[in-house]
């Protein structure tokens, strides 16, 4: 393991990014390319009896109108509104939307549920979990606290659509897409064209942004393949982003009914959980998640926590950034600074006072985490103990609101078996082949620094290569594993070739860095090829990981679990007048194990309290109860934060690795990172107000 930190390198793909040199799905041009545009059902539910495609075959410059029955993803059962129903492919875009539009429908509606609150929404309840006396634990509290919070329906919104390109050569398929699992996605295809592992190809050379939202298989993948194979000619469909409100996943709104006791003595006993979340049936966004992370947070020994779901119709939820410790810490964190008022106690005291040893979900240790340093170092950086304690005590000379709020958030740090090859040529160069997917994280940077500290290299001369099927298995960048699973491999795979070259050179080798060395010794290359596994894993993780199966783990492995923390601290200024909310400063602290790549780490960190802020104050997808449709569809409607709404923004990484769950003692953050910030948010409105609210986002009106 590398006991001395990394350094900080650049970005290695930025220069690429601002010249407008890196290519995403949508970026892709082929000869003879048509262009593709979907055609959405306008019912939540129901059936489309006929569908009239001919206006849009006499539309100049359509080729092809692939409708119900042409391919098995386009059903005559509809199940929620902008379900695909036909596929126009013409030789412009501008053919492809005409087209699109000219196409009728006659449909059968059926009845419909929009909303959680809708008549008729019922409650399915999923299993439960239960650690400890939660009842005597209860029975015996000084005091407690409870609550109801709500968090909204919200869209993932990455600045890049869903652009897919598909192109068929001599019964050989190959997909250009903007994707975080490009393995899933050729198994999908594989199966749906009855193809070999030889005959399919996927790339995905960078993603703008994914968060969740383009880890599963879509649908237009399936159905721009088919119409190529169709055509015979290659197919480009980039969604609008007003559909793809309607057929992405999304996050889905959530209610969470939180009561948290405590002894006299001020020590937090139990708490009692209850989750309930939209969804449809057989959902892939389960409910029983929530609990598991908050649970492992603090030393509280007893815990119940209890889940449902309640079905509607509208398209899957899914995950998305931050996934479940996002709504369950929003919870758990306003409650927490409730109790610590409660208690007559500082928030941050509170919160140091019940660090966790053990996870009480495997019922094992946690491996080495340093919240409490988050903490510490969130509050000294922060100026916190400048905070007078009385709700809205503080005030600015013109008589301004302020209010100084904490808060954490935690993840679980997972992995993935993964394979790399690495080779070294006297002419100079080195090519290192990942697997993983580039969505603006920086993981080629991350994989280059362990390359460049380890190797004596021409650093400008490295090439790093991922995203792309015909290079190896791609592993699925999600769930903070991307990072954490390829920089273990590249670091044994740079241990390797150090010994392998050991060998070659003998006792004596020549002078000059590793290239100069290999063309004294005339040899053109050295190369080594490595596969690495997570804790707990044996070689049919390799092989789950060489065919599209599932090879991630964690956070709980055999003996221990591993998880990532943050602390979030937010000043708050509410207008005396106009009540509006802004945020001045923050500063954000994180325990991620060692830090490999410092300027992305902090990049993302820097994202991270812009997503969290926005989606207190901001973000949320507004359903129309009579269509089940989404009315604020598109960046004009859907507000989110831009840069006039950030103040200040200190970031800060703790950088003591976790020696248990790798050789690098890495873990990853993409998630972390927006944890923490909407409940420190919260927790300063009320300290600014002496009002608790309960509900995301967080509106004017409520401050009033």
């Amino acid at each position: 393991m590398p006991t001395q930190a990394f350094s900080e390198i650049a970005r290695v793909d930025a220069r690429d990014k601002v010249l407008g040199r890196a290519q995403y799905g949508a970026d892709v041009k082929k000869p003879g390319m048509l262009y593709a545009m979907l055609v959405p059902a306008t019912i939540a539910k129901g059936k489309v009896s006929a569908l009239d495609v001919a206006p849009a075959m006499e539309t100049p410059g359509v080729v092809q109108v692939l409708g119900i029955g042409d391919f098995p993803a386009l059903r005559a059962e509809i199940s929620y509104r902008g379900q695909p129903t036909a596929l126009v492919v013409a030789e412009t875009v501008e053919a492809a939307i005409e087209g699109a539009e000219a196409v009728t429908a006659v449909y059968e509606t059926a009845p419909y549920i929009p909303l959680m609150t809708s008549p008729g929404a019922q409650r399915v309840d999923a299993e439960g979990f239960n650690a400890g006396d939660v009842d005597r634990a209860f029975q015996n509290a000084a005091t407690i606290v409870e609550g109801i919070f709500e968090t909204p329906t919200q869209h993932h919104n990455a600045m890049e659509l869903f652009g897919t390109v598909a192109e068929w050569t001599d019964g050989r398929l190959t997909v250009y897409e903007g994707c975080q699992n490009l393995d899933a996605v050729k198994a999908a295809l594989m199966k749906a064209f009855e193809l070999s592992l030889d005959q399919i190809a996927v790339k995905s050379e960078q993603v703008g942004g994914g968060f969740g939202q383009k880890s599963p298989p879509k649908m237009q993948t399936f159905l721009v393949a088919h119409a190529a194979r169709l055509i015979r000619r290659p197919v480009k469909l980039v969604t609008p982003r007003g559909q793809l409100f309607h057929i992405a996943n999304y996050r889905p709104r959530s209610v969470h009914t939180i009561r948290l006791a405590a002894s006299a003595e001020g020590r937090l006993q139990a708490i009692i959980y209850d989750v309930v979340q939209e969804n449809i049936p057989d959902g892939g966004f389960r409910s029983t998640g929530y609990h598991e992370d908050i649970a492992r947070l603090y030393a509280i020994e007893n815990f119940r926590a209890t889940a449902g779901d309640i079905h509607i119709d509208r398209q899957m939820p899914r995950h998305t950034r931050g996934t479940h410790p996002f709504p369950a810490g929003f919870a758990l964190e306003s409650v927490i600074d409730e109790m610590a008022y409660k208690l007559g106690k500082d928030p941050v005291e509170l919160r140091l006072e019940h660090e966790a040893k053990n996870d009480i979900i495997a019922g094992q240790p946690l491996s080495p985490h340093f919240l409490n340093d988050c903490l510490r170092e969130g509050a000294s950086r922060f100026g916190w103990s400048r905070r007078l304690p009385e709700p809205g005590s503080m005030r600015l000379a013109d008589g301004t609101l302020v209010g100084l709020g904490v808060a954490c958030g935690i993840f679980g740090a997972s992995m993935s078996a993964s394979e790399a090859t690495l080779r070294v040529r006297a002419d100079g160069t080195t090519r290192m082949i990942s697997s993983g997917h580039e969505m603006g994280q920086g993981i080629l940077t991350a994989i280059a620094n362990v390359i460049i500290q380890g190797l004596d290299i021409n650093p400008d001369r490295l090439e790093v290569l991922l995203g792309d099927t015909t290079l190896g298995p791609q592993l699925a960048t999600v769930g903070e594993r991307g990072t954490a699973s390829c920089v273990p491999t590249a670091a044994k795979a740079v241990e390797a070739l150090r010994a392998r070259f050991a060998e070659l050179a003998g006792a004596n080798p020549p002078a000059g860095n590793l290239h100069q060395q290999l063309a004294r010794l005339k040899r053109p290359y050295i190369e080594v090829k490595v596969s690495e596994l997570a804790p707990g894993q044996d070689a049919s993780a390799i092989e789950a990981y060489r065919t599209g199966g599932r090879a991630g783990t964690g956070p709980d492995y055999p003996g221990f679990t591993s998880m990532s923390y943050i602390a979030q601290f937010v000043e708050i200024h509410i207008d005396a007048t106009t009540r509006r909310i802004r945020m001045p400063r923050a500063v954000s602290i994180a325990d991620v194990g060692r830090v490999v790549s410092p300027r992305t780490a902090k990049s993302q960190m820097y994202g991270g309290v812009v997503w969290g802020f926005s989606t207190a104050l901001r973000e949320e997808s507004e359903v129309d109860p009579r269509f089940a449709g989404y009315l604020n569809d598109d960046l004009a409607d859907y507000v989110m934060a831009v840069n006039a709404d950030i103040g200040e923004v200190d970031v800060g990484l703790i950088d003591k690795p976790d020696p248990r769950i790798n050789s690098v003692g890495v873990k990853g953050m993409g998630e972390l990172v927006m944890l923490g910030t909407a409940p420190a948010i919260a927790n300063a409105i009320y300290h600014a107000t002496g009002k608790r609210l309960r509900k995301l986002p967080i509106r004017i009106n409520d401050v009033l």
